[in-house]
């Protein structure tokens, strides 16, 4: 009886653990430097089907410069939406070697797709006017050394 109980209470710590973790904001990602003309940010990198799946949800705040890239294994469609986002964010839709597709502002904790114009490996996800605010529009390329020497 004793060892049930125990195992219970485990079990039930356990399922407790993950269903905090599922809504708290992933804060460890790697990071990688990128840029919009003059303009440097310091992006998280979500290249995991379970990173990518969290993004930036629960989120309260983020700092002006950084943003989160999201990395698939290859160039397709890419939607979004922002279900338990909490921050107001654009999307840019990312070609290969760095040029913006297409950019979309998103609503917080809406179930509304933004989707990718033509097949992309990579959306950069910015807070909301921070691409406006530059000037940087479709058909600018982004810079780093994840985009040097692609096609």
């Amino acid at each position: 009886m004793k060892s049930l109980a125990s195992s219970l209470a485990v079990l039930l710590l356990a399922v407790t653990s993950h269903a905090l973790a599922q809504d708290a904001p992933q804060l460890n990602l790697p990071r990688i430097q990128l840029t919009a003309g003059m303009h440097q940010i310091d992006a998280q990198v979500a290249h995991t089907p379970e990173q990518r799946a969290t993004g930036l949800m629960f989120r309260r705040d983020m700092p002006l410069h950084e943003g989160m890239l999201f990395v698939f294994e290859q160039p397709a469609g890419q939607c979004f939406w922002m279900k338990n986002t909490l921050l107001p964010l654009t999307a840019a839709f990312v070609a290969d070697d760095g040029t913006i597709v297409n950019l979309a502002d998103m609503k917080p904790q809406t179930t509304d797709s933004h989707c990718s114009a033509k097949p992309v490996r990579y959306v950069l996800e910015m807070n909301q006017g921070w691409f406006a605010k530059r000037g940087i529009k479709p058909g600018t390329k982004l810079g780093g050394q994840l985009f040097e020497g692609r096609k």
